[in-house]
């Protein structure tokens, strides 16, 4: 145990000490704030020159019908086509041309620009003449267009989860699946990042000749373990780090450290969201349901279910990683068995469409419980609620497969490690993994 402890130190302090950890230490946290703050940022780029559009309407429709949108300015012209483009065109506006139809109503229109225009351009303009022109056409059959907006009703629907005491609690498909690709694609991401990681290390050592000197101290297995637990403790911090940082460095901004007048906007608008304001765009109403979904959704058994997972899948998966890079003699000769290690993971990503649409069939269920895929699959149905047994159930199989996995990579490990200039084929595994000393 004391060998595998020196290892474990060896592999964190070499790693943690790197370049490289350091930098992305540092700068995966200014990609998390980036990815924060830019909608913020690059509202405020988009907002400084307003559109101008000058209207064109020869049908007499929809004069005055365009109202000034925020950053979009309406103004109405009376020319001809070519002279009204050519005076727009001149001062970088839009021209909206709506020409007299013959014989029906004017559903047709041209925008012609230097440019492209927004979206929010022509969805506005088009919402416009759809709204003109239907009101035009029940007028004309005798029919109050009053009356169509009055039948006009929205829906409410409320998804009230029900547990097996009784309970009830309030909750929101949307955020529910927003959380869960959040989560499996996390763990699928960490999964792949730092069991590569163990791969390379194990593969370098190997080619460099250095393991020759460590397995004369220690034994394989213990080498091994070390690595594997050693780069999980790397890839915890690092992920620790990351949240820590990302936090301060959005606090910074907000603070005004770096640019005071982009933080007093993303303040407003946080604050616009929480008091539920009408400029938020939420009232009181819709933030109190918001609150309600959000504590319907149990953090708690997700946070540590990530964790477990996290740290069981890369385990599992990880000292698979560590008995490919000990068979193999060269980096490039890892392909042929990564893609069979590696398909049970994206078959899981695959699979998420299915598991969101149906978290409780059987399916879900099943995929859930296998330890290749579990570490993927639960954490996308966790946010929409999972019996404690199943997730128990799900925990116990995970580990159970990773001392199996682990159990087969050191048999194949103990005799790739010190195998040169052969090519490893998947028989020769077959004969590793039962070789007997």
């Amino acid at each position: 145990m004391d060998k595998i402890l020196l290892i474990i130190q060896r592999e964190y302090l070499t790693r943690v000490r790197k370049k490289s950890f350091i930098v992305m230490t540092l700068v995966g946290p200014v990609l998390m704030a980036a990815m924060i703050l830019a909608p913020v940022y690059l509202g405020e780029l988009a907002s400084g020159k307003a559109t101008k559009v000058a209207v064109l309407d020869e049908t007499g429709w929809f004069f005055e019908k365009f109202k000034d949108q925020d950053k979009i300015d309406f103004y109405y012209v009376q020319g001809d086509l070519a002279s009204e483009k050519s005076k727009a065109l001149a001062k970088d506006d839009f021209l909206l041309y709506i020409p007299l139809p013959e014989l029906n109503v004017p559903v047709n229109a041209e925008l012609f620009g230097t440019g492209q225009p927004g979206l929010n351009v022509r969805a506005y303009i088009k919402s416009v003449m759809k709204n003109i022109v239907e009101t035009k056409r029940l007028m004309a059959r005798g029919i109050d267009p009053e009356v169509i907006k009055d039948i006009k009703t929205e829906i409410n629907l409320v998804t009230i989860k029900v547990d097996e005491t009784g309970e009830e609690q309030k909750s929101n498909t949307e955020v529910e699946v927003g959380l869960a690709y959040l989560a499996g694609f996390m763990i699928y991401f960490f999964i792949f990042m730092f069991g590569a990681q163990v791969m390379k290390g194990v593969s370098e050592e190997k080619s460099n000749r250095i393991v020759e000197v460590i397995i004369s101290s220690v034994k394989p297995f213990q080498l091994m373990m070390g690595k594997i637990i050693g780069v999980a403790l790397v890839g915890l911090t690092q992920f620790m780090l990351w949240i820590v940082l990302t936090f301060i460095f959005v606090g910074a901004i907000q603070s005004g450290l770096l640019n005071s007048d982009m933080a007093s906007v993303f303040q407003s608008q946080q604050a616009q969201m929480t008091t539920g304001s009408p400029a938020g765009g939420m009232d009181a109403a819709a933030f109190s349901q918001v609150s309600d979904v959000l504590n319907g959704i149990n953090f708690k058994v997700m946070i540590f279910s990530f964790l477990f997972y996290f740290l069981g899948g890369y385990l599992l998966y990880s000292s698979l990683f560590a008995a490919i890079g000990g068979a193999v003699d060269q980096q490039a000769d890892t392909q042929q068995f990564m893609m069979p290690v590696s398909l049970p993971l994206i078959f899981a990503v695959i699979a998420s469409s299915v598991v969101i649409q149906q978290p409780d069939s059987a399916f879900s269920v099943w995929m859930s419980m296998i330890p290749l895929t579990s570490p993927i699959i639960m954490m996308m149905r966790i946010p929409f609620g999972v019996p404690y047994w199943q997730i128990a159930l799900s925990f116990g199989l995970l580990v159970a497969g990773f001392v199996f996995t682990t159990w087969i990579a050191a048999k194949i490990y103990r005799v790739g490690i010190l195998m040169y200039g052969k090519k490893v084929s998947y028989a020769e595994l077959w004969k590793w993994i039962w070789y007997k000393e």
